[in-house]
């Protein structure tokens, strides 16, 4: 499966008030393994930026001045991820972004989900961690990824980053590999005939001792004496004795 890990940064919040794509950031995954393969740009905006989204990602009107629109990049980053899973975290943000930007260039343009699905990690997280903090951050403190490098928020760095967590979050869910050359297994059929059934030491079985069978018994009385119906535990053995 081919699979696109995506971050992006914005002017701002909201997509609905005018706020636009800055950068554009996707890592490839093929076969759950990093290709090599990316999509990077930054974008400019046409408008400023608010100060406290340039204060997360760092990213200037100045520096953006020279760089490409999005809609000079629109048809190769379609191209890009069309027909792979879009991987995003909190992925109805990036989404709204990138929907009021297709609108831009008109209706031919579509949705992004007219040209891949999408899987929210943020949403994967919250099941895999109910009640926890599951900001990226956190999830890299939580699965023991390195991401000290990340002073400030950028689309490819955290494209990159969130590769990483995915894979870890989805670890048990890899294909298995049917034709994978077999192992030699000539060691381990040795050692286990070193093993017979007559060399295996006995099992050892222990039964409960006095105080074990006591405490049992009390645990027992207590039960019935609280259950309407009786222990359950008392039936089974008025059964089994009869």
């Amino acid at each position: 499966m081919r699979q696109i890990v995506l971050d992006t940064e914005t002017t701002g919040l909201e997509a609905a008030r005018g706020h636009r794509l800055i950068e554009l950031g996707c890592v490839e995954l093929l076969a759950r393994r990093v290709s090599g393969s990316h999509f990077h740009h930054y974008l400019n905006p046409e408008r400023d930026i608010d100060a406290g989204a340039q204060a997360v990602h760092g990213i200037s009107i100045e520096f953006l001045a020279d760089k490409p629109r999005f809609a000079d990049v629109a048809d190769e980053f379609l191209a890009y991820i069309k027909g792979a899973e879009l991987i995003i975290h909190n992925a109805a943000f990036d989404l709204g972004f990138l929907d009021a930007e297709l609108a831009r260039l008109g209706p031919s343009y579509g949705r992004i989900s007219d040209y891949c699905t999408v899987l929210d990690t943020l949403a994967l997280a919250r099941e895999t961690y109910p009640g926890q903090r599951n900001s990226l951050d956190a999830l890299c403190k939580r699965l023991d990824i390195d991401n000290s490098h990340r002073e400030l928020h950028g689309a490819l760095l955290d494209a990159e980053i969130l590769a990483d967590v995915y894979l870890a979050l989805t670890a048990g869910q890899g294909a298995l590999d049917f034709f994978a050359p077999e192992a030699d297994t000539s060691t381990d059929r040795a050692a286990a005939a070193q093993l017979s059934l007559g060399e295996r030491p006995p099992l050892r079985v222990r039964f409960a001792d006095a105080a074990e069978l006591a405490a049992h018994e009390a645990r027992l009385a207590a039960i019935d004496k609280a259950s309407k119906g009786g222990c359950v535990w008392r039936r089974i053995e008025a059964v089994a004795a009869a």
